[in-house]
């Protein structure tokens, strides 16, 4: 089939874009490897470039209603496939394309049909008349026609394709910040409220007003709109308010403990007034004595606990130590960096303190390793502790088992 009319018909003006185009597409053309390869390079489904097309509409500038027009031009192309090797014309009439673009009206037509131009999807092929048509030999072969060249359709399937890959992983990454989010918001606000219920805001109230002021103003809807950079800054700023929170709800928890602690103490210290200076001095070492044993003991189930040294810990969970400011040297190290970790996956304080409380801090530190070490393949972070907790207050977990799993 001959090749005609490189400039647009009647009043409309060549640009330097045009030219541009239609030499990139030769250029396309030209670079097609030769041999059997060549005829698979150049062809392409054309329903799943338009589809493409309609997921990365924002990338090529394009309306639904384009892609509407593009869809009812291909359908004027018998084959399913198009070959951009060469001139691929359709000569629809006004009439025809305004019925297989839903009744478009002719105006409207003219518009979608020159953003497709000018995004180089289609070509102009326009006859001396501006008419479109085509002429045959005797036995029916198209010699020459005049419309609208598909072929970049073909040579461009491999941009549009990757277009469309590009906007649907761009999609999913702004789907799962605005999960992320939502959740951030439900529980620094649920911290907040259950600082407020225990009576926890009035020991720091700086901190708790701080953070509310802060959380009112990272609230509000999460807009389908936003953008991925304006969501990831919102998030990270929430991943900072939430860190801090939880950590003055820890502390304030620990403070209560203490508190408690000394009240219970209190009228065994008193206790020894009446007594002379000597007694008084036996009773203060005897009392001492009593603490670091106290103390002694109750360290020591959290001790056994670990059973396992820290080396062979760390070989079986190393991914820890990346959340350990300043490297693991102890265990006391493990427990800091267990609690970013803690944060990190979701889980809320009370199941954290639950655990404390069942397994001991470096037992509660050791099954966070192990559910850092294998989130790959635990669903719910949160729900797995809080089952392990279950089961370590009715004493049928041991983290020895857990361990050898690990290894």
């Amino acid at each position: 089939m001959e090749i005609f009319a490189t400039t647009p018909f009647g009043g409309a003006r060549l640009t330097a874009r045009n030219v541009a185009l239609r030499a990139d597409l030769e250029r396309r053309r030209a670079r097609l490897p030769a041999g059997d390869d060549g005829p698979q390079a150049a062809q392409a489904e054309k329903y799943r470039i338009i589809r493409a097309l309609s997921e990365a509409r924002p990338v090529w500038g394009l309306s639904d209603r384009t892609i509407a027009v593009l869809e009812a031009l291909a359908s004027f192309h018998q084959d399913r496939h198009l070959d951009g090797r060469a001139p691929i014309i359709v000569f629809p009439s006004n009439a025809e394309l305004s019925l297989r673009a839903r009744g478009m009206s002719p105006a409207t037509l003219r518009r979608h049909l020159a953003s497709l131009v000018e995004a180089g999807l289609i070509l102009r092929r326009d006859s001396a008349n501006g008419k479109r048509y085509c002429r045959r030999d005797d036995r029916g072969t198209v010699e020459s026609a005049f419309g609208f060249d598909l072929a970049p359709l073909a040579l461009r399937a491999e941009e549009i394709l990757s277009s469309a890959a590009l906007v649907r992983d761009t999609a999913r990454r702004i789907a799962r910040l605005r999960t992320e989010i939502s959740l951030h918001l439900r529980d620094i606000a649920k911290i907040i409220d259950a600082a407020a219920t225990e009576g926890f805001a009035t020991l720091d109230a700086t901190l708790w007003q701080d953070g509310l002021e802060r959380l009112r103003g990272l609230s509000g809807r999460v807009l389908r709109n936003g953008t991925e950079a304006h969501l990831s800054a919102r998030r990270a700023a929430l991943v900072a308010l939430r860190a801090e929170v939880e950590a003055g709800y820890l502390a304030a928890v620990s403070h209560e403990k203490m508190s408690a602690n000394d009240t219970q103490s209190e009228p065994h210290i008193q206790s020894s007034d009446s007594e002379n200076s000597f007694d008084r001095g036996r009773d203060r070492i005897e009392t001492a004595a009593e603490t670091a044993a106290e103390t002694e003991n109750a360290i020591a189930p959290e001790r056994k606990s670990a059973g396992i040294a820290l080396n062979d810990f760390l070989k079986l969970c190393p991914d820890i130590v990346d959340y350990a400011r300043g490297g693991v040297s102890g265990w006391s190290d493990v427990i800091g960096a267990a609690s970013v970790v803690r944060t990190m996956l979701g889980i809320s304080p009370s199941a954290w303190f639950a655990a404390q409380k069942a397994m001991g801090e470096i037992g509660a530190a050791i099954v966070m390793a192990g559910i850092l070490q294998r989130s790959a393949a635990i669903r719910s972070p949160g729900g797995y502790l809080r089952d392990l907790t279950a089961r370590a207050e009715d004493g049928r977990f041991s983290i020895g088992p857990m361990l050898k799993a690990l290894g």
